[in-house]
């Protein structure tokens, strides 16, 4: 399977989110080269790859924090790669990093507030009550008043997430939300998936375990060395060769 395989979730609707030949360049390094694809509302899409193969540079690109070598972002039909990095959240865009960003002075509840903006005074009303909702969501109602290095890791994940929820974005995009977590902590984070995705929410996600990708992912992309190796259903992308090549190398994929 390749790239340019045809195979799409079958939907009629316009792309919620577009990337046309993007290209994230550091210096000589291509981490990103000429990648294209598409998302559609309602979905959950993952991206497949080896370390360093380009997955967080590309969420970093769609979130604007890497500058685009090349190409052109769109969300919901409208062009966007020269909107400002702090203004892509307004546009409907949310989400969690790598390494869990949590300020450990502040309590769970303040982090999850940061995920609005609470500066009209008017608002912060409501932003507590959506705060408290958004706590009870993802099951950290109980851990409010915590610092998040009182936390277990799970706990902080499920922090980052309700921060990024709290806004009510229409795209999710989730970096490596289970690393570093056990096998039960992971399948709790993979049903907190699917159960937003139930509500609506559309998201992408990077992640090294492949087994929950296949489970919980509608779609998926795979990458090698900044650029697009396959794509498609989830059992067809993991068995698909190159893919394989790119995750064992050629002996063992072979093998």
């Amino acid at each position: 399977m390749t790239p340019d395989d045809t195979t799409k979730p079958e939907d009629a609707s316009a792309p919620l989110l577009e990337l046309d030949d993007v290209a994230v360049h550091f210096g000589g390094v291509r981490a990103v080269d000429g990648v294209s694809l598409h998302l559609r509302e309602g979905l959950i899409y993952g991206i497949l790859g080896a370390n360093g193969s380009g997955k967080s540079t590309l969420l970093g690109a769609v979130t604007r924090l890497n500058p685009l070598t090349r190409g052109h972002l769109r969300f919901d039909g409208r062009p966007y790669e020269n909107v400002p990095a702090h203004r892509v959240a307004h546009l409907g865009v949310a989400r969690t990093f790598q390494t869990v960003r949590l300020i450990d002075d502040r309590s769970v509840l303040d982090n999850v507030l940061l995920g609005l903006d609470t500066a009209d005074r008017s608002k912060r009303k409501h932003a507590r009550g959506r705060a408290d909702e958004v706590m009870e969501r993802v099951g950290i109602t109980h851990l409010q008043r915590m610092r998040p290095s009182e936390l277990s890791y799970g706990m902080q994940r499920r922090t980052e997430i309700a921060r990024a929820i709290v806004g009510t974005p229409r795209l999710l995009l989730l970096d490596e939300p289970t690393a570093g977590m056990n096998t039960e902590e992971r399948d709790e984070i993979s049903d907190l998936l699917r159960s937003l995705q139930q509500e609506g929410y559309t998201q992408l996600l990077v992640e090294h375990d492949v087994q929950m990708m296949v489970t919980v992912c509608d779609y998926l992309f795979a990458m090698n060395f900044g650029k697009l190796i396959a794509q498609g259903l989830p059992d067809d992308v993991v068995a698909d060769q190159g893919v394989r090549e790119s995750y064992l190398g050629r002996q063992a994929a072979d093998a």
